[in-house]
């Protein structure tokens, strides 16, 4: 069978073709327009959920809170509590062998008059010498003296501490008033962030525009790295690892103890602005080259203190290592309270130290150790042994 013929259909195709290209363009337009007059019209409003749908803000944990059912916080665990050795106060005039006394004069050049023979302080990093910080606290006012940094002629809300006649500020009394110590001079009541309230949420007792003084004590015989480094009394942590038959027998040698037990003392003036907060006061003395802070230290031996300590009645717990910062800086009132956040999370009941406590008075010239240091001796003695310049050694070309 022959196939069917082929009929030319190509007219019909193209007529075809042409209507398809018209009604496509014809939609395109209309969709265009369409496009153009929904742009025009005013925005709708978006379409707001029922109440019962809006999803709350989430609120913050509460940390401390949380403390309570912890494992790992259990009081009852904490193998410090009760470490403290019993060393009475005693009348300085009854002891047989003068022990030198904290805080005293630490303005550059300044020596105390107390003869300790070849006793030193600890120069080092404490942490070089297998000590960690076990507390940190705080003093109303200063406790030392640099002179042209917290002195007699500092400021603050309530004024400060007279240069002593001796001294004036003596033992408190029940019911007393915290006495305070000397303050910085950056105090400003023109200017609002030393004056302006802050909300304190841990801390008590505490002032915006107020000067303290931070105590953090170390020793290498408290629970370093573990969940009970920590400790409230300090004297816990410091003696934690350290029976009293041990104490009586490194006690021989008093450098014993001012190389293992010892404190960083750093000042603040307290303001409500956050450019001056820092996160973790906890861990010891701030130390930022850039802002001098931690840097021109005062190095001496000499002991605990507290209003139950004067130029009458000294402590016992002695001789330990200071290291004074002699600046006094400024810090946020939220660096403190992060602070004594951080306090009530640790292990040990820490909420005896989450306030201000009392200044002792300035020490009297004769029981301040005479075995005072600083960068700059330190640096003179390297070089004099090594047979260099002073500068040297400052600079880091000796060893220290």
């Amino acid at each position: 069978m022959c196939p069917p013929s082929q009929k030319d259909n190509t007219g019909t195709l193209k007529a075809a073709v042409e209507v398809l290209g018209l009604s496509t363009v014809v939609l395109l337009a209309s969709t265009i327009g369409l496009a153009v007059k929904e742009n025009n019209a005013a925005p709708a409003s978006p379409a707001v959920p029922a109440a019962d749908t809006v999803a709350a803000a989430p609120s913050a944990t509460d940390f401390v809170a949380l403390k309570e059912n912890s494992i790992f916080l259990d009081y009852k665990d904490n193998v410090c509590a009760g470490a403290q050795l019993a060393v009475a106060n005693k009348l300085c005039a009854d002891l047989e062998v003068p022990t030198p006394q904290a805080g005293g004069n630490v303005t550059k050049g300044y020596v105390g008059g107390l003869d300790v023979g070849d006793l030193k302080p600890h120069t080092d990093s404490y942490f070089q010498g297998d000590m960690c910080p076990v507390n940190v606290h705080w003093h109303l006012g200063t406790e030392h003296y640099s002179y042209g940094q917290y002195d007699e002629n500092g400021k603050g809300p309530h004024g400060t501490a007279d240069r002593p006649e001796w001294a004036n500020r003596g033992l408190a009394t029940a019911g007393e008033k915290v006495r305070g110590g000397f303050h910085c001079h950056h105090y400003d009541e023109k200017d609002e962030k030393f004056t302006k309230p802050y909300d304190w949420k841990y801390c008590t007792n505490m002032e915006v525009g107020e000067t303290y003084e931070v105590h953090w004590p170390h020793s290498s015989v408290g629970d370093c790295g573990t969940v009970n480094q920590y400790q409230t009394p300090f004297y816990d942590g410091v003696f934690c690892n350290l029976s009293m038959e041990q104490f009586v027998a490194i006690a021989v040698d008093p450098q014993n103890i001012a190389s293992n037990v010892g404190v960083h003392g750093q000042v603040f003036t307290v303001v409500n602005d956050e450019q001056y907060f820092y996160p973790d006061m906890m861990r010891g003395m701030i130390i930022d080259k850039k802002r001098n802070m931690g840097i021109d230290i005062h190095y001496y031996t000499g002991s605990t203190t507290g209003t139950s300590r004067n130029n009458e009645m000294c402590s016992q717990y002695a001789p330990i290592t200071w290291q004074v910062d002699r600046q006094c800086h400024m810090i946020s009132a939220s660096s403190f309270d992060k602070l004594c956040h951080d306090m009530l999370l640790q292990r040990d009941d820490m909420k005896d130290d989450l306030y201000p406590h009392g200044s002792r008075e300035l020490v009297m010239d004769s029981l301040v150790a005479n075995n005072a240091a600083d960068a700059d001796s330190l640096a003179a003695a390297a070089a004099a042994a090594a047979g260099a310049a002073p500068e040297e050694a400052r600079n880091g070309n000796l060893r220290i």
